[in-house]
């Protein structure tokens, strides 16, 4: 086993033994409580943080995770660990099967290698540049859609809501409000869906496998000023990304690029 197919083999193992913890709490039914900002965390995200922590993470490799204190040796490290133990804690906590567990592998501030897995929809979705992206086990990749005309978008639910997706109302996207934007990353790597995009900041746990999965099925991730998404940065947070198969690429950032921000806040 090469260095690449360890890594991968970690992420599944990881994943895999997520899932189990998970299996212990019910989506919807489970107490709450909220961090600075109206943040939804429950007992499930620090349980996954435990485990993938353990399972995944090596002397010499960093680590990144919503849910642990920000440890900035990361900086200091090559290989770097970029976890969100539970993304789309809001839709977990409301039953809505919209979240997922996302652990990416960052090399020189690319990820590399990436999965998500979403007990609720039983989908495990991993990746590599080298090994390419598996759905449920089997080969997938970015779709090959080439016009904006009926595009399938995923769109995050809580921007929807904020009215940021208005100024698509009108356009030839066919819009689909969903959840955790791991999860929205993820169904676009796998070709369920043509693209997506948030034009609001993120952090990097929220979409490092994503841009892993994203990139490992021969699709395009940019951040919102058409640059390369760079990861393990000491403030961890991006302006936005738009994520779709590179066929796409062009004439979609033409439609949106009346309405790109690309100041972080």
């Amino acid at each position: 086993m090469n260095a690449s197919q360890e890594i991968f083999a970690r992420i599944q193992a990881g994943l895999e033994e997520a899932r189990h913890v998970l299996s212990r709490f019910t989506s919807g039914a489970i107490h709450t409580e909220y961090k600075s900002g109206h943040d939804p965390v429950t007992e499930a995200d620090r349980a996954v943080d435990a485990v993938l922590h353990r399972t995944l993470l090596r002397p010499e490799e960093g680590w990144l995770s919503e849910e642990s204190v920000d440890d900035l040796v990361r900086l200091e490290r090559r290989h770097v660990w970029v976890v969100d133990p539970l993304d789309g804690t809001r839709e977990f906590v409301e039953g809505i099967p919209e979240w997922c567990v996302s652990v990416a592998f960052v090399e020189d501030g690319r990820a590399i290698a990436g999965g998500i897995c979403n007990p609720a929809t039983d989908e495990l979705i991993v990746g590599s540049l080298e090994a390419g992206v598996f759905y449920n086990g089997q080969p997938a990749r970015t779709t090959e859609r080439a016009s904006v005309d009926g595009a399938t978008v995923l769109a995050s639910r809580s921007e929807m809501k904020r009215g940021e997706w208005d100024v698509f109302q009108n356009s030839p996207l066919q819009v689909k409000p969903m959840g955790s934007v791991a999860y929205k990353l993820g169904l676009v790597a796998a070709g369920k869906a043509d693209a997506t995009w948030t034009l609001t900041p993120k952090h990097e746990w929220d979409v490092a496998a994503g841009v892993a999965l994203v990139e490992s099925g021969g699709g395009t991730v940019r951040t919102l000023d058409d640059s390369p998404v760079v990861f393990n940065r000491r403030k961890p947070k991006l302006s936005g990304l738009i994520a779709t198969g590179s066929r796409l690429a062009p004439e979609l950032l033409s439609l949106l690029k009346p309405h790109l921000k690309t100041t972080v806040r």
